[in-house]
């Protein structure tokens, strides 16, 4: 490659030659060459770097009010930064996610970025960074310490805000199997073993309520993401920040995001602490967690189709074996539960993330960064996905459930009331020994009247219907 082809460029350790089409800088090219970790950049996640612009323009805006940027570099900057926000340029955040340095190398690649793409709107080379530097006007009245969090606080909301939408749709499509299964009653299980009856729509419909907990939830886990600390610099007290400065770009952030941010009322501890993070890692573990408990059950209901429970059937998304012809596997349900087992995991690393920093920074929010993006991007396919490839599709083997309530033992129960226990234990260990019915073992003993026998079993009876509703 010819030497025009690149720019040299200086830092305090010396030079490198840097590629001539970049966008990025020397800070980030050093840090490209210090952290081939995971091989994931920071352009796999836009929400990032739509905060990190979004955290800029605020500041050049601030800075602008303040009189301490020129308006021709203010309007470069937010142009640049606008740009970014829109998609563009994602491509030149290329450090890994997972890095040394608390932020740094992100924060300096957002710098370079956002700083020769300004330089190009205000008609300089690339790199010609006497006409607008990355670090004294891009970076102006910030740290690392405050810009990174901040943006990576919008950036959760905004992915959070996703996948509030999608639990949402699979709330919903819960809910409408619960209304289709009303009048479907089959056998409920405990520990694996026949219970009373139920209806198969309050077994849909309880998923339903369990996904909008969650939701609300989640949306409290939020709540704590809208307190930042941008202004505190490096470490909270403000050092090289106008007394002003944390006000007025925390209100134009507020007005970029659309989101209702606050400063910390204590910056040297909001910089410091990462709980709102692990807060926020918890709620989606429980989310993965219940998640994966309801795709077992989708799983086992719906296993046979001859030699399990058979209860349900899963819509059929393609071949399930290269050996055994027609086998379908409940392949949605697995991907989900495999969604769930990474994020536990890495709710186990935010969690040592959180708790290993020390003193007035925590050096691993790119770590906490990386799981939560990633959590919240998994969880948010993975609910779009059960919703459109599996519960939108599954139908009731009615007359095989109602078959096997008509066959269990469980129904006894219902009947204690009418004929006491020692009757009803009876006459359960009969049915069992005969193989026979409990109704028609209660006929043959004369325990009941057969109409009021035919009433205590009608379906509403014996899922108790009359009190418990499907809540909405």
């Amino acid at each position: 490659m010819a030497d025009n082809q690149f720019r040299i460029e200086h830092d305090l350790l010396g030079e490198l030659p840097v590629p001539e089409h970049a966008y990025f800088g020397i800070h980030t090219l050093r840090a490209v060459h210090n952290f081939p970790i995971t091989g994931t950049r920071i352009y796999a996640y836009p929400d990032l770097l739509n905060g990190l612009a979004a955290v800029k323009q605020a500041a050049a805006l601030a800075n602008g009010d303040l009189e301490l940027l020129d308006s021709g570099k203010v309007a470069a900057i937010v142009a640049a930064c606008e740009e970014i926000r829109s998609g563009k340029l994602h491509d030149q955040f290329v450090v890994d996610v997972v890095q040394g340095g608390a932020g740094t190398s992100t924060n300096m690649n957002a710098n370079e970025v956002i700083a020769n793409r300004a330089l190009e709107l205000l008609g300089h080379e690339r790199g010609d960074y006497h006409h607008l530097h990355p670090l004294d006007d891009v970076n102006a009245g910030q740290s690392t310490n405050d810009a990174y969090p901040t943006a990576l606080k919008v950036a959760l909301q905004m992915a959070a805000n996703r996948l509030q939408g999608s639990m949402a749709d699979l709330q919903g499509a819960f809910q409408a199997k619960a209304q289709e299964f009303a009048d479907v009653v089959k056998t409920g299980r405990t520990q694996l073993q026949d219970a009373v009856p139920m209806m198969l729509g309050r077994e849909f419909g309880t998923y339903a309520v369990m996904l909008k907990e969650d939701q609300r939830l989640l949306a409290e886990a939020c709540s704590l993401l809208r307190e930042i600390n941008l202004g505190g610099t490096a470490i909270g007290t403000a050092l090289n920040a106008h007394p002003r400065y944390a006000a007025l770009a925390r209100d134009h952030l507020s007005i970029i995001t659309g989101l209702p941010l606050s400063t910390a009322p204590d910056l040297i501890e909001a910089t410091q602490d990462t709980g709102a993070f692990v807060h926020l890692s918890g709620v989606l573990r429980r989310i993965a967690v219940k998640l994966s408990k309801v795709c077992n059950d989708l799983r086992l209901l719906s296993s046979g189709p001859r030699a399990g429970l058979g209860e349900i059937n899963l819509p059929a998304v393609q071949t399930g074996s290269s050996i055994m012809p027609g086998k379908v596997n409940p392949v949605i349900p697995e991907v989900v539960n495999q969604i769930a087992f990474k994020v536990i995991g890495n709710d186990v690393a935010v969690t040592m993330a959180a708790e290993s920093g020390q003193l007035q920074l925590n050096a691993f929010e790119p770590l906490i960064a990386h799981c939560l993006l990633e959590n919240l991007s998994h969880l948010h396919a993975g609910c779009l996905t059960l919703t459109e490839r599996c519960v939108n599709g599954i139908t009731a083997n009615r007359d095989h459930l109602r078959a096997v309530v008509d066959n269990t033992i469980g129904i006894i129960t219902a009947l204690t009331p009418h004929i006491g226990y020692s009757q009803a234990s009876a006459a359960a260990q009969e049915a069992l020994a005969t193989n026979s019915s409990v109704a028609d073992v209660v006929r043959a003993r004369k325990l009941l009247a057969p109409d009021d026998l035919d009433r205590i079993l009608r379906p509403e009876n014996l899922a108790h219907e009359t009190t418990a509703k499907v809540i909405h």
